[in-house]
């Protein structure tokens, strides 16, 4: 029977990933990198972490030989989250189920704990714990985080309901800019949009079928390396 593979609103099982070899062998810098996304909703300029580097690499791969052009943002939850990078998902016929294609590798988890599910944080998809106990991250399924504002109370609920522990970085985001908390240790934070936040709640609200796929598709154009500098970004992130 075919999987799909998706992240739900809480903690049960998840987004996307891939079943082969890790990707482990890369430059271990702390240089961050800019993409800029352009969609047929408009353009989202993200930073890729220095501080992920397997991640930030690995993008910067699919950035550079061209995989994330013309694919689908597949699956869309307002308040919650925006994913795409589905190979499956270019050229995909109106109405097909998405999310289950891969590039046939992983990319080792990278947690860290000052980088976390704040509103408009970079994330990368995988499968599900039962078969993916090492939380290894998909190859080429992102999600980028909308989330919503939380109380006090329901991060201190959620601390005790699931053994989590904000910081009061995380709570001072998540009371205040919003983001989706109760993934943070789960899933790999590898970079954050710092431009065109409006384009990201303007896909969240889009008109979805069942399986949570756009009626009409939101189009990842074209993705290309930029200048950090040109957004306020520095070479090297402190």
């Amino acid at each position: 029977m075919k999987k799909i593979y998706f992240l739900t609103f809480f903690l049960i099982a998840t987004l996307m990933g891939c079943t082969q070899k890790p990707v482990n062998q890369v430059e271990n810098t702390e240089k961050d990198a800019y993409v800029s996304m352009q969609t047929n909703k408009g353009t989202i300029v993200l930073r890729l972490y220095g501080d992920t580097p397997l991640h930030r690499n690995n993008f910067l791969k699919l950035v550079g030989d061209g995989t994330l052009d013309s694919l689908l943002f597949h699956r869309v939850i307002a308040q919650f989250m925006i994913q795409g990078g589905d190979p499956n998902s270019k050229g995909a016929p109106k109405g097909k189920m998405l999310g289950d294609g891969s590039l046939g590798y992983h990319v080792t988890a990278e947690f860290r704990n000052h980088l976390f599910h704040k509103r408009g944080a970079l994330c990368a998809a995988r499968e599900g714990d039962m078969v993916n106990p090492l939380k290894e991250s998909s190859s080429s399924q992102f999600y980028i985080v909308q989330g919503r504002v939380w109380s006090e109370a329901e991060l201190t609920m959620m601390e005790q309901r699931y053994g989590k522990h904000f910081s009061s970085e995380q709570r001072q985001a998540y009371t205040t800019v919003g983001g989706t908390p109760h993934l943070d240790g789960d899933y790999t934070v590898f970079g954050e949009v710092v431009e065109g936040m409006e384009v990201v709640d303007s896909i969240a609200a889009v008109k979805c079928d069942r399986f949570d796929r756009p009626l009409e598709d939101v189009v990842i154009e074209k993705v290309t390396v930029v200048d950090g500098d040109s957004y306020g970004g520095k070479a090297e992130r402190k």
